[in-house]
């Protein structure tokens, strides 16, 4: 195949916009901004996570609570009976030992039963106090995850001018090459990547390794629009001078 001089180091432009619009499509993909995004969404879902389990935590200890308070009420009205009765002096000196002995035993378990609320109660602050530093964390998160977007956004908004200016360039100068060189460059480059690179120094771009002697020689014999091959990776090869 032939093709111009002019086209050949157009081709070569071509393929320099096709490694350009790669490395930024590549550079979308792995934007600091989406994996610093991604990282701080899963902390917030973390901090939700734990803040509904704390709250249903809460529910079932506020239960307990509500179950050691009726405890407390109901030895507090037995002991208020039993007090009744013993000021009332209205029983017999038996009985009168008997509730004595029961106000003694009712205030011990009094006593325990409020150790067991104050410790419920101490348990419930605790778990607000949890619940708080997480709806903090959340709303911390929050802020951040909303300045990550803009900032994403704004990342992708460049890159993404940036392929279209190339775009347009890589078409206006591909509307100046002859459609079957073009064609084969196209051709060349969706099977191993690189459809065309600049020889020079006896080294093919494209894949990096030297080109023989003999082929080298070959190649400075052959006219100026008679279009080259690399041995190695199949690529148009263009002579740089």
């Amino acid at each position: 195949m032939k093709a111009s001089p002019q086209d050949q180091r157009s081709i070569l432009d071509i393929q320099g916009f096709d490694f350009a619009t790669s490395a930024l499509t590549n550079k979308i993909k792995n934007l600091p901004e989406t994996l610093e995004l991604s990282a701080t969404i899963i902390k917030s879902n973390n901090a939700r996570d734990l803040r509904i389990a704390a709250q249903t935590e809460l529910s079932d200890v506020k239960r307990e609570l509500l179950r050691a308070e009726g405890d407390v009420e109901q030895i507090v009205t037995r002991i208020t009976r039993d007090e009744a009765r013993l000021s009332g002096g209205s029983a017999s000196p038996k009985e009168l030992e008997q509730l004595q002995h029961e106000v003694v035993s009712l205030n011990a378990r009094r006593s325990e039963l409020e150790e067991v609320e104050l410790e419920i109660m101490m348990r419930v602050e605790a778990i607000n106090t949890r619940i708080s530093d997480l709806e903090n964390e959340e709303k911390t998160l929050a802020t951040e995850i909303a300045d990550l977007e803009i900032r994403k956004e704004n990342a992708l908004a460049a890159l993404n001018n940036e392929i279209e200016s190339i775009a347009k360039e890589r078409s206006e100068t591909l509307a100046s090459v002859d459609k079957t060189f073009a064609d084969l460059y196209e051709k060349i480059r969706s099977s191993n990547g690189t459809g065309a690179a600049a020889l020079v120094g006896g080294q093919c771009k494209g894949c990096n390794l030297s080109v023989n002697t003999v082929e080298l020689g070959r190649i400075a014999a052959l006219a100026e629009d008679e279009v080259v091959r690399c041995e190695e990776c199949r690529c148009i090869l263009v002579r740089v001078k």
